[in-house]
């Protein structure tokens, strides 16, 4: 078995709370967060039972990586990396809202527009489109940001209406969210992938908007492969993801989408393999890099360590 980590529970000199996501552990101290990505993973707002080893390291370092390239388009949380599963900065206080961005019909948005509806979150969709369809041009279609259960669509109007995010920071919002959502289409088609759509999470420190969580990852964002996706189209094919739909297209397969009375599948350890495997294999598309696994079976044992390290010296 591979090693995975699938919670921790750790007491720090300084910390307020720990806080547990569904796939993040998170410390919080005064003006500092950290989070700790396990292995934990999640379809449908809902946890799975097992860990898929190796995955919160590939989406902790894709999500560094992808912090630091974005720093010039807008300020974020991110200060250290002390483990390859550890990411340090500033406690930002988050909005109460995620942009989600959509180039491409493809997710939730298709099978609300295969189930007829012809707008989402407030934005018109036209007639005749096929799933996985390059949209017009991208559109912003926010959610929600649910505590418990399922984030709900929300409009850009509903969101000023409840005051959720005053309209001058929701502009930019917008535009933070367009500039990054370019700069990861041009960054996955030098990797040969298509960036079909993501969601994106802001807070505000010190009166400045900062971008927060992770960027550009697997579990944020939906990738197909450039090479035959318009063969794959014109006959009316599935496309070759690498996002983590492959897995809700599993659970669907199996009778589960997260609704109530429905049962997990059995995860064998031949699929939590073989979904391992699909992540190495994002990450080693997405930046080009051969993936180190690591080196040591104790994953708990060394996160904590490092994370002992970082905070004697901060």
């Amino acid at each position: 078995m591979r090693p995975a980590l699938k919670e921790t529970n750790f007491n720090f000199p300084g910390q307020i709370r720990l806080y547990r996501g569904k796939v993040r552990d998170v410390y919080e101290f005064e003006k500092k967060l950290l989070m700790v990505a396990s292995d934990r993973i999640s379809a449908f707002d809902v946890v799975l039972p097992k860990p898929i080893p190796y995955k919160g390291q590939i989406l902790n370092q894709i999500a560094a990586e992808n912090l630091e390239a974005t720093r010039s388009i807008v300020p974020n949380w991110l200060e250290a990396v002390p483990d390859p599963n550890v990411s340090y900065g500033i406690k930002c206080e988050p909005f109460e809202v995620e942009m989600v961005i959509r180039g491409y019909l493809a997710g939730h948005a298709w099978r609300e527009y295969r189930d007829g509806k012809r707008a989402l979150c407030g934005v018109p969709l036209p007639e005749g489109l096929k799933e996985n369809d390059k949209l017009p041009e991208p559109i912003i279609t926010p959610t929600t940001k649910a505590h418990e259960g399922h984030d709900e669509d929300i409009s850009r109007e509903e969101i000023l209406a409840q005051g959720l995010v005053s309209e001058k920071d929701y502009v930019k919002l917008e535009q933070y969210t367009r500039e990054l959502f370019a700069y990861g289409t041009e960054q996955a088609a030098k990797r040969g992938l298509i960036l079909v759509d993501t969601k994106y999470e802001f807070g505000k420190f010190e009166g400045e908007i900062y971008l927060i969580d992770e960027v550009h990852t697997p579990d944020s964002s939906r990738f197909f492969y450039t090479e035959g996706y318009q063969d794959r189209q014109d006959r009316g094919e599935k496309q070759k993801q690498l996002s983590k739909e492959f897995v809700r297209q599993w659970l669907i397969e199996n009778g589960f989408q997260g609704l109530e009375g429905q049962q997990i599948p059995e995860m064998t350890e031949e699929v939590v393999n073989n979904i391992s495997d699909r992540y190495v294999e994002l990450y080693e598309n997405f930046t080009g890099k051969k993936f180190s696994p690591p080196m040591e079976d104790n994953i708990l044992e060394r996160v904590e360590r490092n994370i002992r390290g970082l905070l004697e010296n901060a």
